[in-house]
């Protein structure tokens, strides 16, 4: 559900028929237009948005006006009316953007104003936007956001700031290269001659030049001190005459809040009762409409006294074109509202409430909280919150949501499982584990309770607990299961998380698309951590399927779905199915839009993995370029960072730099956070890996060690690579040492890793595993044994096309693929493996011997007999040809048969020209 916007936030004050002109101002505002921002700071009262608005209506650029409150301090809701805003003047930009800021999973700010920046550069006619009151916006995640914005402001945008103080904004920076205007109080002051304007023609006055400029000197100029003195005055000269009009003007002095203090109090004092009622019990509003204010008064002249307000300069402004909407100026609400909690504190309690009442009758729940929560009307705010979850469907941040739930007493809270839950979900997508885990007990003690459990009991009675929203509340059961099975996967608990899932799916309605598409996600990452690899693709395939019948804002969810998928097919060793959806999200993405490619890192840095497997490194390095501008900020999953450190890595030891690989490898450990992607082969193994190709098993042990690794452990997916690296590093250990019981351990642990991946689906660790047991045999000289291995793990690779995990093995896999050659298997692929080996290789080095490469060479007697085999002799022929016996041609054709893996003179023919023997 779209966030609902308050329009009057986007409307330019209308300027009144009777300003004092301003040229001089107005002329400077002119001229900055040249720079990328005009920033005008002074305290309150100055006229700042008044002057803005002047200069906007007698200028010809188009202007976009956004005026700020508290509220904008979360930086979504920011953009969101920002981009609002600028639609007003180019209905067609930021489009893109605003699906991202719809989404229940906005991308990071940065990205979105990227693309917002993009589209504004595109635009022909320059405009100008207004950002009215940013002191009112104290977040730093704004300040920053804004930072962004100015220093990659296109030429087409000229940005305008209203404050009563310096934001925190580059401003040194941009005033060191002329590309900021400022006006401040000594420029907005009014001179004794607009002052003389100002009082004797705009508020009517008459004053002599004497009393205009002791006024213009008690308040320095400034307007809103003149205004309220003008407004005592009309009272003071209707009661007494000029002559103690005179007096008074000479009474007052002090700061500014002490002038506002008594000249608020003066025109409060010559206010008919009705009036001075109305500005007092309506003060407590950020904006005022008639019928808001019949409400909050109980009387029917709302829009009446608005418009007299209005008329008669006393502080109203007017928020639209069509006049349905004011605020009071600033200063003066702040004096009202401490004149009502002086003199009427209780009466703001009710006023409060009313408001509460109106703007929930009129479709504006977060208004109507706010006014409960002031009000102290807590029961009546925790109905209103309550139907407000989930927050993402009632298009709330949730963050926004559970902040009024945290402004609410904790023991009221404790007697609402739906708030609770909410809090619980809210936290738990925030990584506060521990705490969303209290959240969730007492909702789970408050369902066990209405079941009559006397193992859980909540720690209210039955009686005391409240549910206001029953759909929630239906729903209930299947929100914790599917929260549990969240928190459990987050702990490492992926029996705990399979079971709670499956139970999320069980409860959810088969309508519920959305939460039972978040359910089947995280089911398929408990059974992806179990190593259940087919379970978690079809868990995931749910997922997907669930997500796509939701009409909006789950675009992050699917992006973030199909990159797991792609990943647990290149698990199984299905590289090309792996590609294909990687693509396909690609392509999905790319018809969303800039936005949603942004959000892509994961694909492409797949798609890098395995274009370095099938030794394609100038691809590989492309997508991982791509992938990097996604991270960061950008990226949707936290481990995405490392996970590209990780990729980037493996090209570098593909490309044989090994130093450069273990500084991506530090990097990645260093950037590390946990996500609920497994993390399989975490960066620390095959830091160990690299350490043994350095030569330095030493470090390796030592890190095993750390590991508490043993060949005897039990197995378990999470730890297979551990286990994997283990194995290497124990055939190191013989290779250095000659020690058997290093490599009897090796060989019995990679029987059992072989036979877990195999029954686990997991192709890719299966070849890998193969290729480590063909070594290990190798090293032992057991060929035969090793040949029969390498060929299993070839059968395997070569329908996906695998190249580094044979490749990265170096000099002994080149002379195993060698030994395969004779042993039947593909020799385009091994021969194009061999050569990824050894691409170079040494022109003055003879080449080798193939024959000898034979488990079993052919002798010099049966290289003859081969030869005349292939000049199509018989065997009577050959016989007679070296004069020998026929018994004993037979006997060295079925010797080339058996050394060749052949059964045919044919195929013993075909063999050795492959082996170029013949």
């Amino acid at each position: 559900m779209a966030a609902v916007l308050l329009h009057t936030k986007l409307f330019r004050p209308p300027i009144r028929p009777s300003l004092v002109p301003r040229p001089h101002l107005i002329e400077k505002l002119n001229q900055g237009l040249h720079h990328k921002l005009t920033l005008i700071s002074a305290p309150a009262g100055f006229g700042k948005t008044t002057l803005v608005s002047e200069w906007l209506s007698a200028g010809e650029r188009p202007s976009a006006w956004l005026s700020l409150d508290e509220n904008d301090a979360e930086p979504i809701r920011f953009l969101t009316y920002l981009v609002a805003a600028l639609q007003r003047v180019v209905p067609e930009i930021g489009k893109a953007v605003w699906k991202g800021l719809q989404s229940p999973q906005p991308p990071p700010v940065e990205t979105l104003l990227t693309n917002l920046l993009n589209e504004i550069a595109a635009i022909s006619d320059p405009i100008i936007l207004v950002l009215d009151d940013y002191h009112r916006v104290e977040a730093n995640a704004v300040d920053q956001a804004l930072t962004f914005l100015l220093e990659h402001l296109p030429p087409p945008l000229h940005l305008v700031i209203t404050t009563r103080e310096d934001p925190q904004l580059p401003l040194p920076r941009l005033r060191a290269r002329s590309l900021l205007t400022e006006l401040r109080a000594a420029d907005l002051r009014f001179t004794p001659g607009q002052a003389a304007v100002f009082l004797n023609q705009v508020m009517g006055l008459n004053l002599s030049a004497e009393d205009v400029a002791s006024l213009e000197t008690r308040t320095e100029g400034w307007i809103a001190g003149l205004q309220l003195a003008a407004l005592a005055l009309q009272g003071e000269l209707s009661s007494s005459g000029r002559e103690e009009s005179s007096e008074f003007i000479k009474a007052f002095a002090g700061d500014n809040r002490y002038i506002v203090d008594y000249l608020a109090e003066e025109v409060l004092r010559h206010q008919p009762e009705h009036i001075r009622t109305f500005l007092l019990q309506t003060s407590i509003l950020d904006r005022l409409s008639g019928p808001l204010c019949d409400a909050i008064t109980e009387q029917a002249d709302g829009s009446t006294l608005l418009e007299t307000l209005e008329r008669g300069n006393l502080f109203v402004i007017s928020l639209d074109d069509k006049r349905h909407w004011y605020r009071y100026h600033h200063l003066f609400a702040d004096v009202l509202h401490a004149y009502l909690m002086r003199e009427q504190p209780d009466t703001a309690l009710s006023l409060h409430r009313r408001a509460s009442t109106w703007y929930d009758q009129n479709n504006s729940p977060p208004d109507a909280i706010r006014h409960a929560l002031l009000a102290k009307d807590f029961e009546r705010a925790a109905a209103l919150v309550e139907m407000e979850w989930p927050a993402l469907f009632s298009g709330h941040r949730p963050i926004t949501w559970r902040g009024w739930v945290q402004a609410l007493p904790a023991a009221l809270v404790r007697t609402r499982p739906v708030l609770n839950m909410g809090c619980a979900w809210t936290l738990l997508d925030d990584g506060e584990l521990e705490e969303a885990d209290a959240y969730l007990r007492i909702a789970e003690r408050a369902l066990a309770a209405v079941a009559d459990d006397p193992a859980n009991q909540p720690e209210v009675p039955v009686a005391e607990m409240v549910i206001v929203n029953k759909a929630a509340y239906q729903t209930l059961p299947a929100s914790i299961a599917s929260a549990r099975a969240y928190l459990a996967q987050a702990q490492g608990d992926s029996h705990s998380a399979i079971q709670n899932a499956s139970r999320a799916l069980r409860l959810f309605p088969e309508d519920e698309h959305y939460s039972r598409g978040l359910a089947a996600l995280f089911l398929g990452l408990a059974y992806w951590a179990e190593g259940s690899l087919t379970a978690a693709g079809d868990a995931i395939s749910n997922c997907l399927a669930n997500m796509q019948m939701v009409p909006s804002g789950s675009f992050q969810i699917v992006a973030t779905a199909t990159a797991m998928l792609a990943d647990l097919k290149a698990e199984q060793g299905h590289l090309h199915e792996a590609a294909r959806i990687y693509a396909h999200s690609l392509q999905v993405a790319a018809e969303q839009g800039e936005l949603a490619l942004q959000e892509t890192a994961d694909q492409y840095i797949g798609l890098s993995n395995l274009h370095r497997e099938w030794n394609n490194l100038e691809k590989a390095a492309q997508h991982l370029q791509k992938g990097q501008q996604d991270l960061g900020q950008h990226a949707i999953l936290p481990g995405s960072v490392s996970r590209w450190h990780v990729a980037m890595a493996r090209l570098k030891l593909a490309e044989g730099s090994l130093s450069d690989a273990l500084d991506q490898l530090h990097m990645a450990e260093r950037l590390y956070k946990r996500d609920p992607i497994p993390d399989v082969r975490p960066a620390a193994a095959l830091k160990a890996q690299l350490w043994l190709a350095q030569g330095n098993i030493a470090q390796a042990l030592d890190w095993a060690h750390g590991e508490g690794l043993t060949a005897d452990d039990d197995l378990s997916y999470l730890r297979e690579y551990h286990h994997m690296t283990l194995a290497r590093i124990l055939i190191a250990q013989y290779r250095q040492d000659r020690e058997k019981a290093a490599m009897t351990q090796a060989v019995g642990l990679l029987e059992r890793l072989l036979q877990a991946a195999e029954a686990g689906g997991r192709g890719r660790s299966l070849v890998e595993i193969l290729v480590l047991q063909a070594l290990a045999y190798q090293e032992q000289g057991e060929m035969a044994t090793a040949v029969a291995a390498i060929q299993r793990a070839l059968s395997l690779a070569e329908p996906e096309g695998y190249v580094r995990l044979f490749v990265d093995e170096g000099e002994p896999m080149r002379e195993l693929l060698a030994a395969c050659l004779t042993q039947g298997a593909t020799p385009e692929y091994v021969t194009r493996l061999m050569q990824a080996i050894d691409p170079a290789p040494d022109p003055i080095a003879a080449p080798p011997d193939l024959n000898q490469m034979l488990i079993e060479p052919l002798s010099d007697r049966e290289l003859e007999v081969l030869a005349l085999i292939g000049n199509g002799l018989t065997n009577q022929a050959i016989a007679d040809e070296l004069v020998i016996a026929l018994s004993t041609v037979k006997k060295h054709v079925n010797n080339i048969f058996g050394k060749l893996n052949v059964s045919s003179r044919t195929q013993a023919v075909n063999r050795a020209q492959e082996l170029a023997i013949l």
